[in-house]
Order: structure tokens, then sequence, then C-alpha cells
């Protein structure tokens, strides 16, 4: 009977170990928001192709998940409408390469159903036609004289290859093809035209790495042609972050870091460029490589995310 009472008192002991030890653990990740609840994951929509996109998702998905302990940040790449539209109907969390006023289109039809951050491009944006600075010219009307037989250029939906087709190339009078290409197309006819020292131009804008690899000169655009069908300049555009409307209270913590990042033309350029020396096939080698010399950059953001993650814990 003893020893039956001492097997049975242990037995009534280490259940009531696994209890308490239940009751004081905590159950998996949160995501940084603190608690037991599941291990948290986002949805960023990144539009095909684009490289700034690429970078600054990539370098969100990198923060919330080693920093913040999220599960998974889900990168998912589509045309730019289908982008917009994934936004607006939730399927989406976040898209960060919004670019206004070039993007009016596709932004007011999702306007009443996401909220806009603050721009987080600290910098002037540039977007038009250059051309290699061996060719020694700095203006569109000096194409034909220059002897430019082909302007490089971008997809056939993007808003500059609108421009050139049905104001650039008619009010110029300009003897140059326009070619459609995508953005990669494009940097690699790029890289071999600019190494035969060819006479052509492209379409750049800032932020890019091209920016920081090729010597080349934005053509002034005397006859303002370079605009949207509203008549803004193509240049004067802001980049900012649309997240879906009820982010903020779903998940502070993701909120506050995509509302708190910010770069300048430099550093952008720079986590392009890394991300491209790194190789595209997994762009976080190339983010992670970036966060090794740009800790002091990135620390700020992902505190304001940890305190946005404790403030409403404790609501």
């Amino acid at each position: 009977m003893n020893r039956l009472s001492k097997k049975s008192l242990a037995l009534v002991l280490a259940l009531l170990v696994g209890v308490v030890a239940a009751g004081c653990g905590g159950g998996g990740g949160g995501g940084g928001q603190g608690g037991s609840e599941e291990p948290k994951t986002l949805k960023l929509g990144v539009a095909a192709g684009w490289t700034e996109n690429i970078a600054v998702a990539n370098l969100v998905k990198v923060l919330l998940e080693e920093d913040l302990g999220y599960q998974e940040v889900e990168t998912q790449t589509a045309d730019l409408g289908v982008v917009f539209e994934g936004v607006g109907n939730g399927d989406l969390d976040a898209f960060q390469d919004m670019w206004l006023p070039n993007h009016a289109a596709q932004f007011e039809s999702v306007e009443n159903d996401v909220e806009q951050l603050d721009p987080w491009f600290d910098g002037t944006v540039k977007f038009g036609i250059v051309a290699p600075d061996y060719m020694n010219i700095t203006s569109i009307d000096q194409l034909n004289e220059a002897g430019v037989k082909q302007i490089v250029g971008i997809d056939p939906g993007a808003i500059i290859t609108t421009a050139i087709l049905d104001n650039t190339i008619p009010e110029y009078g300009l003897e140059a093809e326009y070619i459609q290409s995508s953005e990669a197309a494009m940097l690699s006819e790029v890289e071999k035209r600019y190494a035969n020292q060819e006479k052509f131009a492209f379409i750049a804008w800032t932020p890019h790495w091209m920016n920081e690899t090729y010597d080349f000169t934005y053509l002034e655009d005397p006859k303002n042609t370079l605009v949207n069908p509203q008549g803004d300049p193509l240049d004067q555009a802001k980049i900012s972050t649309i997240v879906r409307e009820d982010l903020k209270e779903d998940d502070p913590v993701a909120h506050a870091l995509l509302s708190e990042y910010k770069l300048n033309e430099e550093q952008t350029n720079s986590l392009e460029e890394a991300i491209n020396e790194e190789g595209y096939d997994d762009p976080t080698v190339g983010v992670k490589a970036w966060l090794e010399e740009n800790r002091d950059v990135a620390d700020p953001w992902v505190e304001a995310a940890k305190q946005a993650g404790e403030q409403a814990s404790a609501k």
C-alpha cells in the first residue's frame, strides 16, 4: 500500500509540474507582438521586374523574420494592376512602390480600401530618357543629330512608354525607334551596347543600381513631353507604400516597420547593387550583406516596430 501511494503521489506531482510549465511557458513566436498568438506571417506585393520594389520588399522581409520573430514574410510577384487590386481586396498586406502621381489611376481604383503611408524614398526621383556620357549630348532634341536610331525601353504598360510613343517621338520628330522590352531585357542590352560604345539611348530612373554602374546623362526635355495623362512630369513623383486598410489594427508591428523605414538615393541604390551582386535567385542574401554595413540605418525602424508591438500588447 505504501509503495502504491508513493507511485500515485509521484504521478500527481508530475502532472502538476506539467500543468504549471504549460501555464508559464507561452506558445510559439507571436511575430514580435508578444503573448501566445499564432506565428505571424505577412504578404508583400511586388510589381514584376521592379528592382527597387524587390529590394525594399526583401529588406522588410529580412527584418521581420530575423529581428521581429515572424515565421514567414512572403513576396508575391504580379503585374502592377494585380498588385494594387490585391492590397485593395486584402489578399496582400502591402505594396511598397507606388509612384504618385504616375500611378494615380491605379491608386484611385483602391483608394477607399487601403491606407497610404508617408513616402519612404528620401530623394529626388528621376525618370526619363538617358544617353551614355561618351555621346556628349544633354537634350532629347540632340538625339537625331547624334545618330541615335534606337531608344531601348521598358514594358508596354509603363507610363513612360506611353509618353514617349504618344508625345516625345512625334513632337521632336525623332528618327529613333522605341524598343519595348522588360526591365531585365533592357538592362542586358544596355550592358552590351555600353561596353561597345554604341550610339543609343535608354530609359533610366532613380532609385536604381544602374545609376551606380554606368555613366550617363538624363536628357533635358524642353518640350515637356514626358508627362502622365494628366500632364504631370514623370520625374516629380513621390514613392510610398500602401497597406490594406486594417493592417495597423491587425498587425501593429508590421505597420510600424513599413511606416518607419526611410532610404535616401545612395542607400537605395547600394541596396539594389548588393542584391544585384549576390543574385536575384535569393534577394535576401544581398539584403543581409547590405545590412552588415548599414545596421545603424535599420535599427531605429526595428526598435519602433518593437515598441508598437509592446504598446499593442499592453492594451
